[in-house]
């Protein structure tokens, strides 16, 4: 064995928001997870302190990819808060998430580092989110951790993760887009830059420096759907709009 995996990870939820360019009163969101905000899930979930940039440092270096299997859609939100000392209004906000959305992650690395991770996903030290702390994940996160493998490999392979209800309502697509970090040593003639590669999240000074990202597609793979009790989800997961299905198949 190398020495080095792939962790895969679910990340699906009613909303995620994935900010890597948010300033003042509008936070916006990408349309796929960022590598900071990922890192920082699991740097959560290992029990990493915000300020502690020598244990987020290894994290910071593993190679980062994610596929896009169910895109969602792109909703805003007006936001008020008021000042958690003073009671101070604070200013109107704009807030966008990501709906009913279902993304692929996978981190590529030193295989002890990946290993942890997905031990700490098991029992988090700090509950994960998808983006924001008002973005629950609604299944476990972790999916699998791949020994001796390429992250373009996992991403190729990982069943189709669509939600039962867009699988049904929607056609199998051809192909998946997936984003990811070029590999040591491989060429590359087109890419996107994005300000995404976590240095420090210590809330007075945070730090990101550019990274570059590279779009690809692989073979929808096929789905490995999970047993289905009558009008619920499949056993063992939490969804929280089974219940609505329930209602939905009353109606037609």
């Amino acid at each position: 064995m190398s020495g080095t995996g792939v962790l895969a990870l679910r990340l699906a939820g009613p909303l995620q928001s994935w900010g890597a360019s948010s300033r003042f009163t509008r936070r916006t969101t990408e349309s796929a997870p960022t590598k900071s905000g990922v890192v920082g899930l699991l740097a959560a979930a290992a029990g990493i302190e915000r300020g502690d940039d020598t244990r987020l440092a290894p994290l910071a270096g593993l190679r980062f990819g994610v596929r896009v299997d169910q895109p969602g859609t792109r909703i805003r939100d007006f936001h008020t808060a008021h000042h958690g000392v003073t009671g101070a209004s604070m200013p109107l906000s704009e807030r966008f998430y990501l709906a009913d959305a279902v993304f692929v992650a996978a981190l590529e690395g030193d295989h002890t580092l990946l290993t942890t991770l997905h031990d700490a996903l098991r029992t988090p030290a700090y509950p994960p989110y998808l983006g924001r702390r008002s973005c629950p994940p609604t299944e476990p996160v972790g999916l699998a951790l791949h020994a001796d493998t390429r992250l373009e490999d996992v991403l190729a392979r990982v069943p189709w993760q669509a939600s039962a209800w867009y699988q049904r309502r929607h056609p199998t697509p051809r192909t998946l887009t997936v984003l990811r970090e070029r590999a040591p040593g491989e060429p590359v003639t087109a890419a996107d830059v994005l300000r995404d590669q976590p240095v420090s999240f210590d809330a007075a000074h945070r730090q990101h420096t550019l990274r570059t990202i590279i779009t690809t597609t692989v073979p929808t793979p096929t789905p490995t759907p999970a047993p289905v009790p009558a009008g619920g989800s499949p056993q063992g997961t939490h969804d929280p709009f089974a219940a609505l299905n329930v209602l939905e198949d009353d109606s037609a």
